[in-house]
């Protein structure tokens, strides 16, 4: 796939910017685009003709983004479209549903025309290995990874990323704690955690992988929106392999997944 086969939605209200953004994914080669200023027409459009990446603002007309994208990931035919934010908005309880669900980036505004080409980049790579019929890496062929999170649909969209990038078997946990019931039982190859977590959140959970439990290598991949800069520390030094920050990016997931297999002796 080239960037030039993509299809883009831009739900923006306002004309001014909607043409920023329209005139920006031109320059880079995408004429494909389909514009709307609310997002209820854009919801009825998905359904009829599929877009591959939505970019939306956050306050709209009908609905605000996290509404948008929480629609989307609810909805089979639609869940796994790439949704990409593009907004001025910096308030966590905005934010953060937006990164559960998945986005693939947020931009702010005005964006930057090379943080946009990576994102959709990362776009193009994630569609073309989630339709190749075969896996790309032997090595993932009989991988065991363990995915914690209490959020279903950060679980449902980390769990697409991985089986694009040809990983099949995962166990899913909806927190540290159902996760140490499954590490008791059944070996993995690779944990990936949400940082914030009910019950036993990603800091105790780590803790207990490398010093209670019998697989106290096994590589763990943590994922967060943490922004505080000791809490980052404290994740760091408690025996992370890998620290990966929200929104997740389809190219760096898929890198550090491998660089983690390749690193282990399996």
């Amino acid at each position: 796939m080239n960037i030039n086969d993509l299809l883009v939605q831009v739900i923006e209200p306002s004309r001014v910017q909607r043409h920023i953004i329209i005139d920006s994914l031109r320059q880079l080669g995408i004429h494909d685009i389909e514009d709307f200023e609310s997002a209820e027409p854009a919801l009825a459009r998905m359904h009829a003709v599929k877009p591959d990446i939505v970019m939306s603002s956050m306050h709209l007309p009908d609905m605000t983004g996290t509404d948008l994208v929480t629609r989307m990931r609810q909805e089979p035919e639609l869940a796994d479209i790439t949704f990409l934010l593009v907004s001025t908005e910096t308030h966590y309880r905005y934010l953060e549903p937006i990164r559960q669900a998945g986005a693939i980036a947020i931009l702010p505004k005005p964006f930057n025309s090379n943080d946009l080409m990576r994102a959709l980049q990362s776009t193009m790579h994630y569609i073309s290995d989630r339709q190749q019929e075969e896996e790309e890496d032997d090595l993932f062929d009989d991988m065991r990874v363990l995915l914690v999170d209490d959020s279903a649909l950060s679980r449902k969209f980390v769990r697409q990323v991985l089986k694009a990038a040809g990983i099949e078997n995962i166990v899913e946990a909806g927190d540290g704690a159902e996760a140490l019931r499954y590490l008791a039982e059944q070996s993995f190859d690779l944990v990936i955690s949400d940082y914030n977590m009910p019950n036993i959140d990603g800091l105790e959970l780590v803790d207990h992988i490398r010093n209670h439990s019998s697989q106290p290598t096994v590589p763990v991949m943590m994922i967060t929106s943490e922004q505080n800069s000791s809490r980052l520390a404290a994740i760091q030094s408690a025996g992370v392999s890998a620290l990966c920050s929200k929104p997740l990016s389809y190219d760096m997931v898929k890198q550090l997944v491998q660089q983690l297999v390749a690193d282990r002796d399996l």
